[in-house]
């Protein structure tokens, strides 16, 4: 057994089984052990799986449109505070200011750059201090002008006018594992994690008052022997951001499903899965603080809960559909046009918004606070928010 698993297996033996949910935030975030604390960990190509940001930098340069859009909605404010949650190596941040920083041919997008320059208040939420490292040094060019700021938790902001926003953060967030009996009327079991001095072994509880809650507001009709996941910290990060969002946008960018195709017959086990070096398994016991662990979200969850704690829901569709709809030919005409490397660029660009890529896989959903009800250029073409 390695350090982190020998302390996981202490903490059971002294207290007893812990819930999965326990067992998922000790192997991701057990301090300087878990796979995201851990400064050996990488993400990327030398590591154990891609973001859209690894694809190609023209995502970066869309989230920077996006954020121009935002900015103009809101009356083009002297201050606007965009706050990036998660940032891991920092290449998303990077290529949002090279794409800004880069002089533009047409005078009214040079124009409307500066200006928004001028206004951007930038800051990071990390509280790793190895990925902070990271960051300041893939920002090195641009961290002192532009002023970029670094605080370690959400909680840490107040009166954000702008956009909070995340790519690829609420998977990792730890959740329940669930199971229905096949007698269903004896209602959901709740997996936990034990140990018989060997190895990490599995047992399981009733459900809790918050489990069975969550099943009745998604109205789930699980049949006997179904497993997933429930993500409730969702519902914590919501509050944290109601708190530090005075006025402006949510925009949150991560792989999952309306609650009806999450939990429908078809992913009768669930969507957890682990990813070490490129390759996906289901065996979570095994290189415990070396491996992700993650899961689709319920998008219908972060609609519902944003919405009890008013926010209002502006759109939500496929990634492909969204980058299509928010001008990606204009960026790809801008960047690219007239480069030798067209082709290849082309190429790597498709990833982003393919079916067979990250297109369909991946979803934009944005949630606002604020009056009336602003139209984003990247729900024109299809917004399924009434499907959530």
């Amino acid at each position: 057994m390695n350090q982190l698993e020998q302390r996981i297996a202490e903490k059971i033996q002294k207290d007893g089984p812990v819930t999965f949910e326990k067992f998922m935030e000790m192997a991701l975030y057990y301090p300087e052990m878990g796979y995201y604390s851990c400064a050996e960990r990488m993400i990327g190509r030398a590591g154990d799986f891609f973001t859209s940001p690894h694809q190609h930098p023209i995502f970066g340069a869309m989230i920077a449109k996006q954020l121009i859009e935002m900015w103009e909605i809101m009356g083009c404010p002297s201050e606007f505070n965009s706050v990036e949650v998660g940032a891991g190596a920092g290449y998303l941040s990077k290529d949002i200011f090279d794409y800004l920083c880069k002089p533009a041919g047409d005078p009214e997008l040079a124009d409307k750059k500066k200006h928004f320059l001028t206004s951007l208040r930038y800051s990071i939420v990390e509280p790793f201090f190895h990925f902070r490292k990271k960051q300041r040094d893939i920002l090195k060019d641009h961290a002192e002008e532009r002023k970029i700021i670094w605080t370690s938790s959400l909680k840490e902001a107040r009166e954000i006018r702008g956009c909070i926003f995340s790519n690829e953060l609420l998977d990792a967030f730890p959740m329940h594992l669930i199971e229905m009996e096949d007698n269903i009327e004896t209602g959901p079991k709740e997996i936990c994690v034990g140990f018989d001095g060997k190895e990490f072994i599995e047992e399981k509880i009733d459900a809790s008052n918050e489990i069975t809650d969550y099943i009745k507001q998604f109205d789930l009709d699980l049949l006997p022997g179904y497993r997933t996941e429930v993500n409730l910290r969702i519902r914590d990060w919501l509050d944290e951001l109601t708190a530090a969002l005075a006025e402006g946008f949510i925009l949150t960018i991560d792989y999952g499903y309306t609650s009806r195709a999450y939990y429908s017959e078809e992913r009768s086990q669930g969507t957890l899965l682990c990813y070490h070096k490129h390759q996906f398994n289901e065996n979570f016991f095994q290189h415990v603080g070396k491996q992700d662990i993650t899961a689709h979200i319920n998008f219908s969850s972060v609609k519902t809960w944003g919405e009890e704690r008013g926010l209002s829901t502006l759109g939500y569709c496929p990634q492909g559909t969204f980058l299509t709809a928010s001008g990606i030919d204009e960026i790809i005409t801008e960047l690219y046009a007239g480069s030798p490397d067209y082709l290849a660029e082309i190429s790597k660009i498709k990833t982003l918004i393919l079916p067979q890529g990250m297109g369909e896989t991946h979803s934009f959903m944005v949630q606002y606070k604020g009056k009336g009800s602003p139209i984003l250029r990247g729900f024109s073409m299809r917004n399924q928010m009434d499907a959530l």
